[in-house]
């Protein structure tokens, strides 16, 4: 088993023990937290995710962003892992996707709509003081990360987590790349820059 499957297991397995009200009571003061962030402020568009099961709780901050007049857009699960666009229009526009996703119903909008986001807020199961962040493994947001770089992008990239998953160190491999900014309903982090 490689280092960065058994750090994801273990990490994953500490998620599991969080109760339902754990993640409810975590989902708001993150959400609070990171509306506190002031690449926030002057953004237009916003590339988000929608949480599911035990992830840090993402559906307060989408409506609240939604509410200030930001365009966001949540990522839709292609058949080859990558992931097109399409905007937030609000709960009741989510529908079941593959591997328990909520995906929006509207129109797609392809890969590099993201290059348009000024901040993108990415899942992830944890990160490190030098911002290497560790995701679930699928390669998606990989691609992604990829995708901004290559286009020279200067979105703001942001992960949110629970407060003990801001660790010392992760496994890291050359196509990773760090994030700027780890918001947790405790604690607001940054690295690399201002």
């Amino acid at each position: 088993m490689s280092e960065k499957t058994a750090v994801r297991r273990r990490l994953l397995a500490s998620r599991r023990l969080l109760s339902d009200d754990d993640v409810r009571n975590a989902s708001v003061v993150l959400a609070r937290r990171a509306l506190e962030l002031p690449e926030l402020d002057g953004a237009a568009t916003v590339a988000a995710y929608v949480s599911v099961g035990h992830e840090p709780g993402t559906r307060a901050l989408l409506d609240a962003l939604r509410e200030r007049g930001v365009r966001v857009l949540l990522p839709v699960l292609l058949p080859d892992n990558d992931l097109d666009w399409a905007v937030y229009e609000g709960a009741e526009r989510l529908v079941r996707a593959g591997r328990g996703l909520l995906e929006p119903d509207g129109a797609r909008l392809g890969a590099d709509a993201v290059l348009g986001a000024g901040v993108v807020l990415l899942p992830g199961l944890a990160v490190d003081g030098r911002g290497m962040r560790l995701g679930r493994g699928g390669g998606s947001y990989d691609r992604v990360l990829a995708r901004l770089a290559g286009a020279g992008a200067g979105a703001v990239l942001a992960v949110l987590l629970y407060d003990h998953e801001v660790v010392e160190r992760v496994p890291a491999e050359p196509h990773d790349r760090p994030v700027r900014v780890a918001v947790t309903p405790g604690r607001t982090a940054r690295f690399g820059g201002p």
